[in-house]
């Protein structure tokens, strides 16, 4: 099969950046007991895949990209781009350093097929040498990838159901090494087993394993954490030899699928998760004795992130009472708590980490454009990071990795309208390597403006929309599609580039992104408000702000369409139904339209955590069920419909689609249908994606584009 050649980002490449020389602290000598040398690895003799993305796309420049701000868009500016450009998924991502910071592990997922690799690179050689890449079986993705020692890495096992949904962990666990020459399967119930060698035992495990930690110096050993079938209210924790597959039993706790916070030589010091009930619990171990942390200590979220240099204290993000989540430093049993950063509406979200022993020294807000907020600045990688940021306007560095001995860096940059960048850094020299970038074909400068801003309701709630501007934003009022995010609970539209909303800002629409109440980054009580609320005050949230807009003058109110995913496919529905007149048009993709089906197909009900969850969002009384289902409303949707499924969706099935089709169908209300027989909770594969892409714009052009016919007189709602 043969590919395109990836080529360098089409950026101008300057001089390498320098930091001054009182920046950098000089460099340990010493080297992880684990590391070796090894004989320089040859090239995989089987590199296709575009010969394994041209060799981290023709990399290693020893310069910075020269990525400055770009100049005010204009219509004459900005070219109608191809749609291929918009439906092309990321062929490059997750990186992460080997300890010795000699290796690089990156994703790689096949444009055409969706099939997923794992690819190790040497990255201290001129340019980078390809020395192994592991393949996926069909649909699965390499997930939690982890350096167990310089030369071993541990895999978690990932399923794809589509491109809108997180892929879900299958609970197997795998390893191998940087030559690809000893791939084992550690934890799993897999029972062909003949493409591993050295498997921790031929029992076949029961259950799920996850991957908690590894230890610090990396020592080929890491933590797995293992709920079993039979029991699914418990959680044991495991130290396993990734060499040998070996397993020592630390401990266990009484939750299912508990996450973890260990020590550097992988002790566990808390466990927490939510329990079968979906009740969030935190436990501390003390006196080898496991103790649930009451609610004076552990208020309503309080996530431990990792521990202190202080001794028996730990960083964690926490909220008291449902208010925003805060970064604090606190003793174990949640005394002593010291708040490092807060934000009265917004929760502390990436945090900036120095190398080990590491501490935090920057956040940045949840929501907005991000900004960093220095919290140690007189730590030398803080004011790494500050020339980092001088020295990349418009941009959002990220700490990613560094190695053991704190002298190699990677981290990304990436921006409204920039995806991901990644780079490697030495703190010894100052000098950048250009490693990939997630999107090469992306040109920065003919990308979207998208823009923060906060919208009061009606019940004096303040949400925040992000606006994606089109070249022609000052010619306001402007057609507009409302792009609501799926989850709904606690995901959240960000500033950061979006595929989507840039695709329909270059064909001249204002692009609507709320993130009404259930959204993430506000605390948790403002994630939970819209629990059995999602026909219609969450509905309500995003009508408001469009109302908003139309009265201010950016919005069109002739011609306006709602489009979303998941549960957004289910707001563009019921959007309609609670505001007729308003929108001209709606797009549902693999949404959810039958709330009581929600309890007798799909994979959330599977479980009895599923089960809990859809108690508490949706509720299960019949008529209420009904009385905010689409597809029990659908005489009310009296404009034209597109519906995009695959048929393989698992979280949302196709049976959903069918039902509102079939609604829709019996309301006298036919709607446009793009259904893929092999594609699961969003589209995958690049040709379909350019088909979904080229169907909306041509449905949307017909309904509020160029192409429109005149809204007839009184059909659209007044603000």
């Amino acid at each position: 099969m043969r590919h395109r050649p990836v080529s360098l980002l089409g950026f101008a490449l300057a001089a390498a950046i320098s930091f001054p020389a009182s920046l950098l602290a000089e460099p340990s000598t010493e080297h992880p007991a684990s590391a070796r040398t090894l004989p320089a690895p040859a090239i995989s003799s089987s590199t296709s895949f575009a010969a394994r993305t041209a060799i981290l796309q023709q990399g290693f420049a020893r310069r910075r990209l020269a990525i400055g701000t770009a100049p005010a868009l204009t219509a004459k500016g900005i070219p109608h781009l191809p749609a291929e450009l918009f439906a092309t998924r990321p062929e490059l991502s997750d990186p992460g350093l080997s300890p010795d910071g000699h290796y690089l592990s990156v994703q790689m997922e096949d444009q055409k097929t969706g099939d997923h690799e794992l690819a190790i690179y040497d990255i201290q050689a001129a340019t980078p040498k390809l020395t192994s890449v592991l393949r996926m079986p069909r649909r699965q993705v390499p997930m939690n990838v982890v350096w167990s020692s310089p030369t071993e890495l541990v895999i978690e096992k990932g399923e794809s159901d589509g491109s809108l949904d997180r892929p879900k962990y299958l609970g197997e666990i795998i390893s191998t090494d940087i030559l690809g020459r000893h791939s084992r399967y550690l934890y799993g119930y897999e029972r062909d087993r003949s493409r591993y060698v050295g498997a921790s035992s031929d029992q076949i495990d029961r259950g799920w394993g996850r991957v908690v930690g590894v230890h610090h110096p990396g020592d080929g050993h890491f933590t797995m954490a293992v709920t079993e079938w039979d029991r699914r209210d418990h959680t044991d924790l495991y130290d396993v030899d990734s060499l040998s597959g070996r397993r020592r039993l630390l401990d266990g706790v009484d939750i299912g699928q508990a996450r973890f916070l260990t020590d550097d030589a992988g002790q566990p010091i808390f466990a927490y998760g939510p329990d079968q009930n979906y009740t969030y619990r935190v436990y501390i171990r003390q006196q080898g004795q496991w103790r649930l942390l009451d609610h004076s200590q552990a208020g309503v979220g309080l996530e431990p992130l990792a521990p202190s240099p202080r001794p028996g204290h730990i960083y964690a993000r926490y909220s008291a009472k449902g208010e925003p989540l805060a970064l604090v430093e606190q003793a174990f049993d949640g005394s002593d708590r010291t708040v490092l950063a807060r934000h009265p509406y917004i929760d502390i979200g990436a945090i900036e980490w120095t190398a080990q022993p590491r501490q935090p020294f920057a956040e940045s807000l949840a929501a907005g454009v991000p900004s960093p907020r220095y919290l140690k600045p007189e730590l030398r990688d803080a004011q790494l990071y500050r020339q980092l940021v001088k020295l990349y306007p418009g941009l959002h560095p990220h700490f990613i990795d560094f190695s053991e001995d704190g002298r190699q860096l990677l981290f990304s940059l990436q921006g409204d309208r920039q995806p991901p960048v990644y780079l490697l850094l030495s703190t010894e020299t100052g000098k950048t390597h250009l490693l990939f970038s997630s999107l090469p074909r992306v040109a920065s400068k003919q990308m979207a403006e998208r823009r923060s801003r906060v919208f009061m309701l009606s019940d004096r709630l303040v949400v925040e929309a992000i606006l994606t501007l089109p070249a022609d934003y000052h010619q306001r009022p402007l057609p507009t599609v409302l792009m609501p995010h799926g989850g709904p609970f606690d995901i959240t539209d960000r500033w950061y580039y979006d595929a989507d909303a840039q695709f329909l800002a270059n064909r001249g629409y204002l692009v609507v992104q709320v993130n009404f109440r259930s959204s993430g980054g506000h605390g948790p009580a403002f994630a939970s408000a819209g629990a059995r609320h999602w026909g219609d005050r969450v509905q309500q949230d995003m009508i408001e702000v469009i109302r908003q807009l139309i009265a201010e003058g950016s919005v069109d109110k002739n011609r306006i369409c709602t489009y979303g995913g998941s549960f957004g496919g289910y707001s563009a529905m019921m959007s309609v139904i609670r505001a007729p007149g308003l929108f001209r048009c709606a797009i549902g993709y693999a949404g959810i339209y039958d709330l009581s089906m929600m309890y007798r197909k799909g994979d959330i009900r599977e479980s009895r955590q599923g089960r809990s969850y859809l108690h508490l969002a949706i509720g299960d009384d019949p008529a209420v069920l009904a009385a905010n289902s689409p597809a029990e409303l659908a005489g009310q949707i009296r404009i034209p419909v597109l519906l995009i499924h695959g048929k393989d969706d698992q979280r949302a099935p196709f049976a959903q689609a069918k039902a509102m089709r079939s609604a829709l169908k019996d309301a006298g209300n036919p709607p446009q249908w793009l259904a893929e027989p092999d594609e699961g909770h969003g589209f995958y594969q690049t040709a379909h994606n350019l088909q979904r892409l080229q169907t909306i714009e041509a449905f949307l052009d017909r309904q509020i584009g160029a192409h429109a016919n005149p809204a007839p007189a009184g059909d659209a709602a007044t603000p």
